[in-house]
């Protein structure tokens, strides 16, 4: 479960880089029912300014133009630290890579975003002025995270070094494929987070081969967003199907080709 309650290694917020941010703006607005706010008023912000995500007022997302030549559209998710320099040195001791070395961002607080050992891109955010999104795990917003990499057991290793993570893994049911699930540092099941699969690089064809997160975004109804997504330009990837004690999921892809899942949570049992 994530939650707005945000301990070290709790994913704190979310981003996304496309290279139209108005389309970008409109595509979420239909299929989520967001509200783009540009950070900068005026005619900039007709163009490639930034800004958030809002649903019912609360900041959920962040959205930007692409800042990298020959980047993919993509998600990305940022973790709580207190310390991002502390952070950084870890992930480079594990093998990582630093992208965005660790900088302020305004009165926001501090970030620094990083690539893993299979290619995994994401963030750490350090809070200041903000802490991080205002709402989760409800229609709409993070529900879930979910990392596919080509080697679980190295993957775990080095998230464990940086985030100090637990880990557990189980089976999928109906298959020999083995999910990892992941909870803060000293935290309860019910504030488990995201899960980690092992996939071939075949199969991670959105970023040739590498890992790559994604996050999860509740619905009420997964097969009625689904046709809002195609409605508006974007695809589905996978799905949706009903997986048992889960809920039912599909993976879908915007028009720009950043991917994500949506989820209908199943009933709680009684």
């Amino acid at each position: 479960m994530i939650t707005t309650d945000f301990v070290p290694g709790s994913p704190c917020w979310i981003d996304l880089g496309a290279p139209d941010v108005g389309a970008a703006a409109a595509f979420y607005g239909a299929v989520f029912g967001w509200q783009f706010e540009p950070m900068h008023a005026g005619e900039e912000a007709e163009g490639e300014a930034g800004g958030v995500f809002k649903l019912d007022g609360k900041m959920i997302a962040g959205l930007g133009p692409l800042s990298e030549k020959g980047a993919r559209s993509a998600w990305m998710i940022y973790f709580n630290t207190a310390d991002v320099d502390a952070t950084t040195r870890a992930v480079e001791s594990g093998g990582g890579t630093v992208r965005v070395a660790p900088k302020g961002v305004g009165d926001v607080g501090r970030m620094a975003q990083f690539t893993d050992p299979q290619g995994g891109q994401f963030a750490a955010f350090q809070p200041g002025g903000m802490t991080g999104m205002e709402a989760a795990d409800e229609p709409g917003t993070l529900t879930w995270v979910e990392l596919y990499t080509t080697d679980s057991a190295a993957a775990q290793a080095f998230y464990r070094s940086v985030f100090d993570w637990q880990t557990q893994d189980m089976q999928l049911p109906g298959g020999p494929d083995t999910y990892t699930l992941l909870t803060p540092s000293g935290l309860g099941e019910e504030r488990m987070q995201g899960g980690l699969m092992q996939l071939t690089a075949e199969h991670l064809a959105l970023t040739g081969g590498r890992a790559y997160w994604h996050p999860v975004f509740g619905s009420t109804d997964t097969d009625a967003t689904l046709a809002k997504v195609t409605e508006n330009g974007g695809s589905v990837q996978m799905g949706p199907e009903d997986a048992e004690g889960v809920g039912r999921l599909a993976v879908a892809v915007d028009p720009f080709g950043a991917d994500f899942v949506v989820l209908t949570p199943a009933p709680p049992q009684s």
